[in-house]
């Protein structure tokens, strides 16, 4: 038996379940305010104002739902019409924030009530089972702005729970900030974002794919990339250090300038980046990637071969350029884009109609392929079917 008393909430064993009777008693020792955290401008403003998908977590005990109830009363105090999921109703919130439990044994039930109040924010007190995940999310993408308190060791850990119960490309849409918070304080704040890319640690272009960068709040760092690999969605930890170049490094990329410079005056150091000791990568403007890659690659062959390294050509900004034609071959789970062998190493552009879907290089086999399965991937099969994909180069 689960009893909430004033603010305290008493659990209740019996035998059988329990081998005797046993009551815990648990209540608040203390009430927060937001600004008792100390937190930073930039963190407060982005809780605040530029935020809907909020999670929470930590580990029980931790101070997770004193967290989650002061970002509610600063909501309230800010004019916000704010509500609550919980079970039981036990967050320490001020009058003007109504509290909810489980309408008829579900927050489905809720939820469908939920909408017709039309809150500005909805604090879900501890999502843990997939009903409830599903409700978190459905909410989210409703337009309600949601703050979820989830239990997690580790901030990955959270995201992770909503990885096996939503779509890859869904995940930054239903939660863009993640706070752990450990024994009462704010020790981590992770924000999440879609790009399309080749992962960290790939180098063949054509493996570019819908990644999900997840990056430390405070330093922008990258911290973790999710993608799809394969049929499974994996999470891989990324360590982005300060590199120094070498001697090696640095001559290399100032004689990959010098070079560079001979097809356009304007590239500058910025858009040279060595990634490795056999690696570089170059951003230029879209025109002048055919000068650069040449006729079946010529060019930028006969420049890797003259540097000893490999070299990536990225445009600086995706721009339309000029149409070209293209085949598709729909197999098993993936489509396969085929060109013409002499736009091989070419960087093109893919639309639908006139917005900007992706990038990617012609690969050596003059295709390139995209996992129909992911959310990219679905929205070029519906490109396809509606006749609105159009390939620029």
């Amino acid at each position: 038996t689960v009893v909430q008393l004033g603010d305290m909430r008493i659990a209740i064993a019996r035998p059988p379940f329990s081998d005797t009777i046993e009551l815990t008693v648990v209540r608040p020792i203390v009430q927060l305010s937001l600004d008792d955290y100390q937190l930073s401008p930039e963190l407060k403003q982005r809780i605040t104002e530029k935020v809907e998908g909020v999670l929470i977590a930590g580990a029980p005990g931790s101070g997770k739902s004193t967290f989650a109830a002061a970002l509610a009363n600063y909501f309230n105090a800010n004019k916000k019409i704010v509500k609550t999921f919980e079970s039981p109703r036990d967050l320490q919130v001020e009058p003007g924030i109504t509290q909810y439990t489980k309408l008829h044994g579900s927050f489905v039930h809720t939820a469908d009530m939920l909408l017709l109040v039309r809150p500005d924010y909805t604090i879900f007190d501890e999502v843990r089972k997939s009903e409830e995940f599903e409700v978190f999310s459905d909410m989210r993408l409703a337009g309600i702005g949601m703050v979820g308190v989830v239990h997690a060791t580790k901030p990955i850990d959270a995201i992770q729970r909503f990885l096996t119960r939503s779509e890859l490309g869904m995940i930054p849409h239903i939660i863009d900030t993640v706070i752990f918070i450990e024994n009462g304080k704010v020790e981590e704040v992770l924000e999440l974002s879609l790009t399309v890319r080749v992962p960290s640690g790939m180098t063949e272009a054509d493996l570019a794919r819908p990644v999900v960068e997840v990056k430390d709040f405070e330093t922008k760092e990258l911290v973790y990339e999710i993608y799809t690999y394969g049929e499974e969605n994996i999470i891989i930890p990324v360590k982005e250090t300060k590199k120094v170049e070498n001697g090696l490094q640095s001559l290399a990329k100032k004689q990959l300038l010098k070079e560079l410079r001979n097809v356009d005056s304007s590239i500058s150091e910025n858009d040279i980046q060595i990634l490795s000791d056999n690696k570089a990568s170059i951003k230029v403007r879209n025109e002048l990637i055919p000068r650069l890659i040449g006729t079946k690659g010529k060019n930028i062959k006969q420049l890797e071969e003259y540097l000893g390294i490999g070299i990536d050509v990225q445009p600086k900004v995706p721009t339309m350029g000029q149409e070209i034609d293209f085949e598709v071959d729909e197999r098993g789970n993936t489509v396969t884009f085929a060109f013409d062998p002499l736009k091989i190493g070419n960087n093109v552009s893919f639309y639908v109609e006139d917005a900007f879907l992706f990038s990617a290089t012609i690969g050596n086999k003059a295709t390139i392929r995209v996992n129909k399965s992911s959310e990219l991937g679905r929205r070029v099969m519906g490109a396809i079917m509606d006749n609105t994909l159009n390939i620029y180069v």
